[in-house]
C-alpha cells in the first residue's frame, strides 16, 4: 500500500511537439487538502486532463493508491476512485439538482440495476431508485442544497452551481476529489462558505482534496501544502507560506522589478 493517495513521477505531455508540462512530481498523502497553483497558461489543467485520462501521458507514472493509471479510461478511473469539477461549470442544466446528484451515485455499485430490472421496472430497481434518491438529500444537504433539489440546476445561481458540481462529483464516492477553480466567480461569503464545505466532506468522507485556483487567499485558508507550476515545470513545493515567499515564485506571479 502507497504512502500517498496520488503520486505522479517524472509527468509529461507533449502536442505535436510542444511540451506542456514536463517532470511533474507530485506527492499527496490520505485527507490532505493540497493546492495546485502557478499563472494561467502554467499546466495547471493539463495535469488535471492527465489524472483522470482525458490525456494520455507522454512520459511519466501517475498512481492513485499505489495503483497505476497510465493507459487507463476515463470511465475506468472514475471507478478506481477520481472525481473531478471544470473551470466552466458542467452540469445537466435541464435535469433537477436532485437527478444531478443521483447521475454521480451510479458510479458505485450498491445503486446498480441490471437491464432486465430497470427495464421492466422490477421491484429491486424501485428499492434501489428510493435509496439513491435518500442518498443525494444526504449529499445535497451539506451543500446547504436540499431546499432546491427539486428546481432545475439552470436556475440555481452561479454560487449554488458551483456548489452543485462539487456534490455531484462527491457522489461518486472518490478517494481523490479535483477541483479546478471551485471559488471562481464566487463573492467573498461564498467562498468562506466553500473553505468550510471542503474541509467538512474531507472529514466526513475521509476524502484527499486536490484544487486548482487563483485566489491566493482562498489557497492559503485550506491548503495544507502547495505545488507551483510555471512553464509546465514545478517550481516550488512545500507550505503555502514557504511557497508564497519563495523569491522564484513572486516573480513567476507579478514579474521581476527593474535594477533601479
Amino acid at each position: 500500500m502507497s504512502d500517498f493517495v496520488l503520486e505522479t513521477k517524472n509527468l509529461g505531455v507533449s502536442f505535436g511537439g510542444l511540451k506542456a508540462c514536463s517532470e511533474v512530481n507530485i506527492q499527496i498523502k490520505e485527507k490532505e487538502i493540497y493546492g495546485l497553483i502557478g499563472p494561467n497558461g502554467a499546466g495547471k489543467t493539463t495535469i488535471f486532463n492527465l489524472i483522470t485520462g482525458i490525456y494520455a501521458p507522454t512520459t511519466g507514472k501517475i498512481y492513485l493508491c499505489g495503483e497505476e493509471l497510465n493507459k487507463l479510461s476515463q470511465e475506468t478511473i472514475c471507478h478506481k476512485g477520481v472525481a473531478r469539477t471544470f473551470q466552466n461549470i458542467r452540469l445537466f442544466s435541464n435535469m433537477t439538482v436532485i437527478r444531478n446528484v443521483m447521475v454521480g451515485l451510479h458510479n458505485r455499485s450498491e445503486f446498480k440495476c441490471s437491464f432486465i430490472e430497470s427495464a421492466l421496472r422490477l421491484p429491486r430497481q424501485f428499492k434501489v431508485e428510493k435509496a439513491m434518491r435518500e442518498k443525494a438529500k444526504e449529499i445535497l444537504r451539506i451543500f446547504g442544497l436540499e431546499e432546491e433539489r427539486n428546481n432545475l440546476a439552470c436556475n440555481l445561481p452561479y454560487g449554488m452551481q458551483r456548489k452543485l458540481e462539487i456534490a455531484r462529483a462527491l457522489a461518486t464516492n472518490p478517494k481523490l476529489l479535483l477541483l479546478d477553480e471551485p471559488a471562481a466567480g464566487m463573492n467573498p461569503n461564498e467562498t468562506m462558505e466553500l473553505v468550510e464545505t471542503i474541509r467538512k466532506i474531507r472529514e466526513m468522507f475521509g476524502i484527499t482534496v486536490l484544487l486548482i485556483e487563483h485566489d491566493l487567499k482562498f489557497v492559503s485558508g485550506l491548503c495544507e501544502r502547495v505545488t507551483v507550476l510555471n512553464f509546465g515545470k514545478v517550481l516550488a513545493t512545500g507550505t503555502v507560506d514557504e511557497v508564497l515567499n519563495d523569491p522564484e515564485v513572486i516573480e513567476a506571479y507579478i514579474g521581476k522589478k527593474d535594477d533601479e
